[in-house]
């Protein structure tokens, strides 16, 4: 079998599209720690199987599976998709990644982990915090007056002083805080007294119950521009010249155990006397503490840090308020004094992921009424209201959740993530319904339920921190290699994950050589970055190196599979340089779903969640069809996938569509180029020579009118699109052998 002749698109792109909506439920050992854009397990696990399995993919999915001896390499682990599949069918797997914080993650997620050990270190852990700092998440219940209640969700504004009268204003973009969608009604703060009102007429609220002033649904501050509450007169905000953004806390959402049966809806508060000298209670504690891991780290400048700047943030640590500085440092103290290193790690890894939610640039969402981690974009959102969340977070007497961002909502996911390794599962859907399927046979680790003696059973796992471009792997031992290798520009991995790093690396940097360095930013990370002058030149470069010493260590005729997508076609010229430089040829480009539509950095744009599956041997075979001569082929070749993509429950996009057809013209350059290549070009000429091939193959817009309604009609809303049946482009059976 062979993942050209066997992958079948309809089936997995189903799966993907459902696993990508909440990918956590349908692979939770992503819950290990947060990584960017991680491609659906779904997919790597059909093109393992499509390759290596004997039995047709649909059969073979959910079964168990042993593909003992064959050895995978993924040359840019980044969250660890391909390997963590690959292990967990068996396989010996090598990973490398110049990203240290990478490299840890995969390392945690393939380290085998008691989870009956680790729950009991993790509920001493919580039990240590609460005594210290416990007292400063409760907040008196306004329903039943009990100060036991338990504050979920702080809620902050920026204030800036008035350039003109010098008072402190509130910087608020709108008065709303809760819709009426999880919530009876909706909830505005009163821009007068700050009293909060519940309404339920949104677009006419009323008046304030509390001082009868006229309730606003918009704020003051809008587009960089803030209209002083006081004198009335226009200022510009940021002010990075007076340092970090000043915060004032103007509303809590808590929740009380005594009163929740007879509450509807959420429990919502102006923050009261008691409220604020807690907060100031925590800022004393502080600086008494003398921290010992609260980083000093200044913030490089950046494509993405240098928006940090523009707003006054100098140093890591004033991305956060006193309270969770406090909470963070106590919590690295008691990480420390524990003994079992992997227990430590795991600890360790869970403070790292708990940044996200334990810190000023988290926002709240008004209408699932929770917190948006800071990395819920791919990038630093700085807004005007934060949200604060409770550190230990809260659970109900049945240990289920309530809220997000607490130390037990991360020790949850992660003692569940770990116990998949153990007991993985996939998930079946029969029309509407769907069931657990669990695979007794398969399990994820570098040990079996384990500790590492001689009678357990052991997979090789070989993780290096480090370019795979000086990898030493022996010529012809890979069977294939799986990968997702960067998106060009697309995420800024390091100048994001360096947010957590200089936590992390002050509680395991004395056991891991990988944390040495003070930072995950290197200059030969393969993403375009203008502040590094890493532009498309450098991505092809280092792209074509990894290729090539992959194609080395590969099998005769082994595949080298890989998923990419990009908004620009230039974005995918750097493709075709590396798979020619590495002496492979392209035998499929392969459409499936890869990324959630509805994530807040891809709803509501031109951006595809489609990625091409490029598939490159040294020899092979490709169906004739597949090598169409004109443009009106190459439409007909998309119009198959599109139909498959439906199949598989996806709507395509217009921006989809653009994307497979992107991949459909590489694919055709590389075809045409792989006997007349010269490796010895500079990568600008090899640059300008693949997109002359490509102009010549088919051009895009003549593509596009072939498409006719099948592209104009598709939205980027995801609504029903028109389907027009293409021409069918010699439609034969033999192959070409390269």
């Amino acid at each position: 079998m062979t993942i050209e002749k066997d992958f079948d698109i309809p089936f997995i792109a189903n799966l993907a599209l459902r696993e990508k909506q909440i990918q956590q439920n349908y692979r939770p050992i992503i819950a290990i720690h947060k990584w960017f854009a991680r491609r659906p397990g779904t997919l790597f696990r059909g093109l393992l199987l499509s390759e290596f399995n004997t039995e047709p993919l649909r059969t073979s999915y959910y079964q168990s599976n042993h593909l003992k001896g064959i050895r995978i390499a993924d040359p840019f682990m980044g969250g660890g998709t391909p390997i963590v599949e690959a292990n967990r069918l068996g396989c010996d797997v090598v990973g490398y990644d110049i990203n240290p914080m990478a490299y840890w993650i995969v390392r945690q997620e393939l380290e085998y982990l008691n989870v009956n050990n680790y729950r009991k270190s993790a509920k001493r852990l919580i039990a240590l915090i609460e005594k210290q700092v416990g007292h400063l998440y409760r907040t008196r219940c306004l329903q039943c007056n009990s100060k036991e209640a338990h504050a979920k969700y702080f809620l902050w504004v920026k204030v800036q002083d008035c350039r003109h009268c010098r008072k402190d204003v509130d910087l608020f973009p709108g008065y709303l805080i809760a819709e009426d969608k999880r919530h009876p009604k909706n909830v505005f703060v009163c821009s007068s007294c700050g009293g909060l009102n519940e309404t339920k007429d949104r677009k006419q609220p009323g008046r304030c119950s509390y001082c009868n002033s006229q309730l606003l649904l918009s704020g003051n501050a809008k587009r960089n521009h803030f209209t002083c509450t006081y004198c009335k007169k226009d200022n510009v905000y940021p002010s990075a010249s007076s340092g970090p953004p000043r915060h004032r806390m103007f509303a809590i959402e808590y929740y009380c155990f005594q009163c929740k049966s007879q509450h509807e809806g959420r429990f919502f508060k102006k923050p009261d006397s008691a409220d604020l000298a807690k907060y100031t209670e925590a800022l004393s504690a502080l600086e008494k503490k003398q921290p010992q891991f609260v980083p000093n780290d200044e913030i490089p400048p950046g494509d993405e840090t240098d928006r940090l700047h523009r707003w006054g943030y100098k140093h890591y640590r004033e991305m956060f308020n006193p309270r969770q500085l406090l909470g963070l440092e106590l919590s690295c103290q008691i990480i420390q004094t524990e003994p079992d290193e992997r227990l430590h790690n795991a600890l360790a890894t869970n403070l790292s992921d708990l940044l996200r939610y334990q810190n000023m640039l988290c926002r709240y969402d008004t209408m699932a009424l929770k917190s948006l981690d800071i990395f819920s974009i791919h990038g630093f959102p700085v807004g005007l209201v934060q949200c604060e969340s409770n550190l230990l977070g809260i659970t109900n007497p049945s240990g289920i959740g309530i809220g997000s961002g607490g130390w037990s909502n991360i020790i949850e996911k992660y003692a569940k993530a770990k116990s998949y390794c153990e007991h993985p599962f996939e998930i079946q859907h029969f029309g509407k319904n769907k069931i657990q399927v669990p695979i007794p046979d398969e399990w994820i680790g570098d040990y079996r339920n384990g500790n590492g003696t001689a009678s357990v059973e052991k997979r090789q796992v070989t993780l290096y921190c480090q370019s795979a471009t000086s990898s030493d792997l022996s010529a012809a031992s890979l069977d294939a290699v799986f990968t997702d290798p960067p998106y060009f520009s697309n995420v800024q991995y390091a100048e994001l994950i360096d947010f957590c790093y200089v936590w992390l690396r002050r509680l395991v940097s004395s056991n891991n050589p990988a944390f040495k360095m003070r930072s995950t930013r290197n200059q030969n990370e393969l993403t375009g970055n203008i502040t590094m002058d890493r532009g498309l030149d450098h991505f092809t470069e280092g792209l074509s190196l990894v290729f090539q010493q992959m194609a080395r260590a590969l099998k005769p005729g082994a595949p080298l599979a890989f998923t990419y997508h990009n908004n620009k076609l230039e974005a995918y010229h750097p493709l075709a340089v590396a798979i020619l430089d590495a002496d492979l040829t392209c035998s499929a480009s392969l459409p499936c779903p890869a990324e959630m539509g509805g994530s807040i950095h891809i709803s509501g744009t031109g951006s595809s969640v489609v990625d091409t599956v490029f598939v490159c041997r040294s020899s092979g075979s490709i169906p004739r069809r597949w090598l169409p001569k004109t443009s009106e082929g190459i439409a007909a070749l998309v119009s198959e996938d599109l139909a498959n993509l439906r199949e598989g429950n996806l709507k395509p996009t217009q921006g989809d569509i653009l994307c497979i057809i992107y991949g459909h013209l590489v694919r055709l350059a590389i075809w045409h180029l792989r006997k007349t290549w010269d490796k010895q070009n500079t990568i600008l000429e090899k640059l300008r020579t693949v997109s002359d091939v490509i102009n010549n193959i088919g051009r895009l817009d003549a593509i596009k009118n072939h498409l006719g309604d099948t592209l104009s009609d598709a939205s980027q809303t995801r609504q029903s699109s028109v389907q027009e049946e293409g021409e069918t482009y010699e439609m034969r059976n033999d192959e070409i052998f390269f």
